[in-house]
């Protein structure tokens, strides 16, 4: 296993508040949160990026996708909705290279993409 923050956080090394867990996925809750529901979907597998990910990883993208639906659904924002982001290396936005999913969410969002 990798040394990244979330590495250690998965090893219990280092305190997080956890959100969600299984065998595949950790959620923990973002120590800087930029919306009222700020959440980091972490697969425990170790891939660095987007780009690191394999056909056979798919199951692991999907399994993301339906927990932040969960998520949604359990914190009741599942109909007036919620933003995923994923940053991809350094010109991308990430900071800590585990692959990870951003959910957001608690208020209206502004600075939308499309």
């Amino acid at each position: 296993m990798s040394d990244t923050i979330f590495h250690k956080i998965i090893a219990r090394e280092i305190p997080a508040t956890i959100e969600f867990e299984n065998d595949t996925l950790i959620v923990i809750r973002d120590i800087n949160p930029q919306a009222p529901f700020h959440c980091l979907i972490i697969p425990k597998k170790t891939i660095r990026s987007i780009q690191q990910l394999e056909p056979e990883d798919s199951h692991i993208l999907m399994e993301m996708i339906s927990t932040a639906q969960k998520l949604a659904k359990d914190n009741g924002f599942d109909s007036k909705g919620y933003r995923l982001i994923m940053n991809c290396e350094e010109w991308g936005g990430q900071t800590v290279f585990q692959l990870h999913m951003h959910m957001l969410s608690g208020t209206h969002l502004s600075g939308g993409f499309a």
